[in-house]
């Protein structure tokens, strides 16, 4: 069954314009109220946050209206990072958590991410049957007068998150002496980023804490980190930490400037919880993205590697499938299932920083665990049609998968959020890569 309004990671779109504007929110909330809103003998309640964009005003009430004019109680958090709302969803006991953020995206786009009772995302069969309800939203049966829903807005939601993700670091542990510079992106963890990092001892420098409501991921965050790096030479820090607009996703600086992307990051806590013995079923979980180099790295432990479709929700469903309780992916997705049920920017960085107190090893001594093999990502545009389709893309894909062989591989998909044919290679050599990965993008741009 195709998918009208959503996809890879919730409703996402263009703010103010279909799918991402009110009258479509308004009638998600009816719907989703409505499937969740089974057992007539009890109240029913949901939750919301959201991050900073400026859409979030518009969005966030036509919400409400939906769910309390189905009956759903609604409570809002406002700012608050994505896993903080879906530990607040089973924490309350909620039957439906939701954030709105459209992510690393700019200011212009918005989204709406939904979580059940459990904290875990929906799966696509829940998904697809509100999105049955939503069109005849309107039309269905609303509450009675006497069974409107109420709202109510809390104002400890950050300070409890702050207090959940200082527990996920080890007892009696401080990082006292360390100089961490943590960028919000302008989002949703611009106070409960710094203040975590502060009680747990470290000297903070925060960039990226003054929203505006247009300036979420603008030149900041893990997309961008161009301005963290400055930030950790400037100030000798020991680590920078990028998350992004909704905090699930960080990427890392060390003290010398350089990146650390996700696939070092899972590389680095899969390394160091195999030595300890907390990595369960011996073994990770990662997207047909992550570099052929962390594979072979965890092959070398005896590590097995499950690769997934893109998105952290399909990582999420692996991982409880097959027992894991470590999984990610390359763009800083980092999930961590002992402590959260969606990827968490801020508890994934603490993780590194418990690593670093425990080693007492400078990060960039610690942070690269395997060499990547050369792969190169290219995003072609396109409009109309489906180049995958076409002939002669078919025939180039086929052809440069055979002379890459199992020395390469090849990575081609559409983007579940944005018009985009994304072409991805690897080789061992460099050179191969950059044809290989030329080739496909030139055919698929030809045929858009």
């Amino acid at each position: 069954m195709s998918r009208k309004y959503f996809g890879t990671d919730g409703i996402r779109g263009r703010a103010n314009t279909p799918p991402m504007t009110p009258e479509i929110a308004m009638r998600l909330g009816m719907a989703a109220g409505k499937y969740f809103r089974r057992d007539e003998s009890r109240r029913h309640s949901v939750v919301i946050g959201k991050d900073t964009r400026l859409s979030g005003y518009m969005l966030e009430p036509a919400l409400v209206a939906g769910f309390t004019s189905v009956g759903m109680d609604v409570t809002l958090f406002g700012p608050l990072p994505t896993p903080g709302v879906a530990m607040m969803t089973t924490s309350l006991r909620a039957d439906l958590g939701v954030m709105i953020s459209a992510s690393h995206n700019a200011f212009e786009d918005n989204g709406i991410k939904l979580f059940g009772p459990d904290g875990y995302k929906l799966s696509d069969e829940i998904e697809l049957e509100i999105e049955s309800r939503m069109d005849r939203a309107l039309d269905d049966k609303l509450a009675a007068p006497s069974a409107l829903g109420r709202a109510r807005r809390v104002d400890d939601a950050q300070a409890r998150y702050v207090e959940i993700v200082k527990a996920t670091f080890p007892r009696g542990m401080r990082l006292s002496g360390l100089r961490v510079c943590v960028d919000c992106a302008n989002g949703a963890a611009y106070k409960v980023a710094p203040t975590a990092l502060y009680e747990l001892g470290a000297e903070v420098f925060p960039i990226g804490v003054s929203p505006d409501g247009f300036n979420i991921n603008s030149e900041v965050g893990s997309t961008d980190t161009r301005a963290l790096r400055e930030a950790v030479l400037k100030y000798r820090a020991d680590i920078g930490i990028a998350l992004d607009g909704d905090a699930d996703r960080c990427i890392l600086i060390d003290e010398k400037g350089d990146t650390i992307d996700g696939d070092q990051l899972i590389g680095m806590i899969a390394t160091h919880w195999k030595e300890r013995d907390l990595l369960a079923k011996n073994g990770v979980v990662a997207t047909v993205m992550s570099n052929l180099g962390l594979e072979k790295h965890l092959a070398a432990m005896g590590l097995s590697l499950e690769r997934t479709k893109v998105g952290d929700r399909y990582v999420v469903e692996r991982m409880r499938d097959g027992g894991f309780n470590l999984g990610g992916e390359q763009s800083g997705h980092i999930v961590l299932s002992d402590y959260t049920t969606t990827g968490d920017g801020l508890i994934a960085a603490l993780q590194v920083l418990a690593v670093m107190v425990g080693s007492e090893k400078p990060l960039s001594k610690i942070s690269r665990v395997f060499e990547p093999i050369p792969q190169k990502l290219v995003n072609v545009r396109y409009s109309g049609g489906d180049p995958l389709e076409n002939e002669t893309v078919q025939e180039t894909i086929s052809a440069v998968e055979g002379r890459l062989g199992k020395a390469g591989r090849l990575v081609i998909r559409k983007s579940g959020t944005e018009p985009l044919i994304r072409v991805m290679a690897e080789a061992e050599k460099a050179d191969d890569m950059e044809k290989a990965v030329n080739e496909v993008a030139d055919a698929v741009r030809s045929a858009s």
